[in-house]
């Protein structure tokens, strides 16, 4: 069963597109899970080196920065391992990395690294602000904003950065050619004051977003909007420097510490739907008695969106904007379609999970339907035999009976007065007395044949040595059906012939068997008149109910040249 986000193209003019072709990053797996561990481990281990093994002394609130690139780059694994349809796990590992570059590049005695090391400070910025606008989106851009953000810091990194050492010769990098301080304060102040423009304008952003966005959507921005507040904590810093303040020790290490908690809160929120899925184990259990509306209303509560809506209808239902079409299939065949909040396509398992339990919920409802019709076929078959049984026993043996009755009373009166009158009565009474047995024979037959007892193909034998049609019958050796299906066989060549008898004016007819794998086949052919339909009269009807109640089909068609064909296609259990 799949879930899949309908393309923009296949919604309606006034709806909305919901998810685009997602991004699916290939997962490492074996040895390149190893090697990426390995890789972050060394990289935090190497970050922190001149404190743990040369005793160097280091500033302690550069510490937690190497800190917190390791801990990007762990939860940014996790992440990925477990999102790996997203890009966030993979930003999350850049934002690591990224805090990574200075303090290893810093310890090398080279002036490529000791110019990259002063150069890259602020690269985190860069994979940090994406996460935070593209949280929602995979990973994807969706506005000019998130655009024109993204791209200032790109100018900050390969621009001002670079010019600033190049007006600073004195911190010993390639760039340092001209010796003018006053230029790198210049552009250190712009500098910082693109930081600060770009700290403010994520977090309008993002603010803006959580405010329009629904229940779900605000939700799934919480951990972005954390990280909004740890930029403006580094925004306030940098502010601080451009007003001649000085830096406030206390609000960088709040900073700091704040940062540190943001990829954690980046990766619950990508576990959450986790979290959500384990409440569906309850509503399963309890779906079989669900109402329609109740099981929207549950599922709605799992995914966290009141708004939900389910359809099972042909044509996909119109999203208004801010929400998504999901649809469920299986086996390329539709079987529900989600209306559900945008937030929510990034968690595409979770919505495939609720999807799942709606497809389930409307198969599980059809199943009930088909059960009860099925009940109902067999009531109407039993009602049918009843009937059928009713009338035998009143039209035929009750009235020789009643005859009878009439017979021995009059053998009564006359036994003395009119001996051989009495004996011609008695006789016939004898006659009328063997054609009632006959009859009530034959009757037991319909209800029980005692004769299946010895197998079908025996019953059928007797069947067709008793038809009032010459009859032939070629079956297939092979194991007995199970006695259901063998009497509902039998039924349906007993009710065949005898049509073929009443009705077709048929001077021959076949009865053949086949056994097919799961099923039974049973055909009876004549070369009658034709015309019969299965939906006038009670008999055609009943075998319809009978074969129907087995899960099976019964079909009645024109003969090529002339006749009838009945057949019953019996489902037989598998072995």
């Amino acid at each position: 069963m799949t879930a899949s986000a309908v393309p923009p193209e296949a919604l309606p003019a006034t709806g909305s597109a919901g998810l685009l072709r997602r991004f699916t990053a290939p997962r490492p797996t074996g040895a390149a899970w190893v090697l990426l561990w390995a890789v972050t481990v060394l990289g935090g281990v190497g970050a922190l080196a001149p404190v743990l093994f040369r005793h160097v002394e280091v500033v302690p609130v550069d510490v937690v920065f190497r800190l917190i690139g390791f801990s990007f780059a762990v939860c940014g694994l996790l992440a990925w391992r477990r999102r790996p349809d997203s890009r966030v796990g993979l930003l999350m590992i850049g934002t690591g990395f990224a805090f990574y570059v200075s303090p290893l590049l810093g310890q090398l005695d080279s002036p490529v690294a000791r110019t990259v090391a002063l150069w890259l400070p602020d690269l985190w910025i860069l994979p940090f602000v994406a996460l935070l606008l593209t949280f929602l989106t995979g990973g994807r851009t969706r506005t000019v904003a998130d655009r024109v953000v993204i791209g200032a810091i790109v100018v900050e990194l390969l621009v001002l950065a670079p010019l600033w050492l190049v007006f600073s010769p004195g911190e010993d990098t390639l760039f340092g050619i001209v010796d003018a301080p006053g230029a790198a304060a210049v552009v250190d102040r712009v500098q910082k004051a693109v930081l600060v423009a770009v700290s403010l304008a994520t977090t309008v952003i993002v603010g803006l977003r959580w405010r329009a966005a629904a229940a779900p959507g605000r939700r799934a921005l919480l951990p972005a909007l954390a990280g909004c507040g740890c930029l403006l904590l580094f925004a306030a810093l940098l502010l601080v420097d451009l007003v001649g303040g000085g830096r406030i020790q206390w609000l960088l290490w709040v900073a700091a510490c704040s940062i540190a908690a943001v990829p954690i809160a980046f990766l619950a929120g990508l576990l959450r739907s986790r979290l959500a899925r384990g409440t569906l184990a309850g509503l399963f259990a309890g779906m079989r008695d669900m109402q329609p509306d109740a099981l929207r209303d549950a599922l709605a509560r799992a995914l966290g969106d009141p708004g939900l809506e389910i359809s099972y209808g042909e044509a996909l239902p119109v999203a208004a904007p801010g929400r998504s079409v999901t649809v469920v299939e299986r086996g390329g065949t539709r079987l529900a379609v989600l209306v559900h909040d945008s937030s929510l396509d990034d968690d595409p398992e979770l919505v495939e999970a609720v999807g799942a339990a709606a497809a389930l919920a409307r198969e599980n409802r059809m199943l009930q339907a088909e059960v009860q019709r099925r009940l109902a076929a067999t009531i109407a078959a039993g009602d049918a035999e009843r009937r059928r049984i009713e009338r035998n026993l009143h039209d035929g043996a009750q009235q020789r009976l009643v005859t009878l009755g009439l017979q021995l009373s009059l053998i009564r009166r006359r036994i003395r007065d009119d001996p051989a009158d009495a004996e011609l009565l008695v006789a016939s009474a004898s006659d009328e007395l063997a054609r009632s047995l006959a009859e009530l024979r034959e009757l037991a037959r319909g209800v029980h044949p005692a004769i299946l007892d010895r197998g079908l193909g025996v019953a059928l034998e007797s069947l067709v040595l008793r038809s009032a049609v010459p009859a032939t019958l070629s079956i297939e050796p092979g194991p007995e059906p199970p006695q259901p299906v063998a009497f509902a066989a039998y039924y349906v060549a007993s009710e065949a012939l005898a049509n073929t008898a009443k009705y077709a004016g048929a001077g021959a007819a076949t009865v053949h068997v086949e056994r097919r794998p799961g099923e039974l086949l049973i055909e009876i052919a004549d070369d009658g008149a034709g015309g019969a339909d299965p939906l006038r009269g009670t008999g055609l009807r009943g075998l319809a109910d009978r074969v129907e109640a087995l899960g099976g089909a019964l079909r009645v068609a024109e003969r090529p040249g002339g006749g009838t064909v009945v057949g019953a296609l019996l489902p037989l259990p598998s072995a």
